[in-house]
């Protein structure tokens, strides 16, 4: 592939694209997904267990997410999105594979249902991870690994690279987020894979790594934690 990327994860948000994103990502061997429904929004159909499971089943599929709590724009009646957060560990479980995990302003509720649901017998990543470093080592000893998205690069996101400087290098991941979330310099802008590697140059910088150096560790970090996308 173009820019050094070796594989892309393409995240599920929700049931009903799912099948369309199958279909997409079918005809290459460096293209994986993950299935699940996102957080945010009520509306979407709500997953079983065994849906999920089924679903995960799939050669393609590497995890289960993205998944989580977001309590941005949702202030009170959260108990669907616990439960649907719980219904996404479960299945996880079940089908023993890795959880994405999205969390904003959820940092209490989100660890506490991973630890009640054991999220540690499969682990996952805290996809796109903006919170502090007390919430990043609650996820690192439940076995998660931390990925850092464009927001790393922001002017204002000193706290963020705080954290980005101290997470060990064996749980350490990068991610675009793409088409949201472009790191500097082209914030602002549509976002693509291929803007992972502003990414990797400022956690090299912040590391005192060579880029080459980071991008072999997250990319040894990626295929251990989704071996199914080897």
């Amino acid at each position: 592939m173009e820019h050094g990327i070796d594989h892309m994860l393409c995240v599920s948000i929700d049931l009903e694209s799912y099948p369309a994103m199958l279909e997409l990502v079918e005809p290459f061997a460096s293209i994986s997904t993950s299935v699940g429904v996102h957080p945010n929004d009520r509306d979407r159909r709500e997953p079983s267990v065994e849906e999920l499971v089924e679903l995960a089943a799939h050669p393609k599929n590497g995890a289960i997410g993205e998944t989580g709590l977001d309590y941005y724009y949702v202030k009170e009646d959260l108990e669907w999105q616990q439960q649907r957060f719980r219904t996404h560990i479960r299945a996880a479980r079940e089908c023993r594979k890795p959880l994405i995990i999205h969390t904003r302003d959820a940092r209490e509720d989100t660890i506490r249902i991973l630890r009640e649901e054991h999220a540690q017998e499969v682990g996952g990543v805290m996809h796109c991870f903006t919170e502090t470093w007390e919430m990043a080592q609650q996820a690192l000893e439940l076995g998660f690994y931390i990925s850092f998205s464009g927001i790393v690069t922001f002017k204002n996101a000193e706290e963020l690279r705080e954290v980005a400087s101290k997470v060990p290098l064996d749980r350490i991941l990068i991610e675009t987020d793409s088409p949201y979330l472009a790191p500097v310099p082209f914030r602002g802008k549509p976002n693509e894979p291929g803007y992972v590697s502003y990414v990797a140059e400022k956690i090299a910088e912040l590391r005192g790594l060579s880029v080459e150096e980071i991008t072999k560790i997250t990319t040894d970090n990626f295929y251990r934690l989704f071996p199914a996308s080897r």
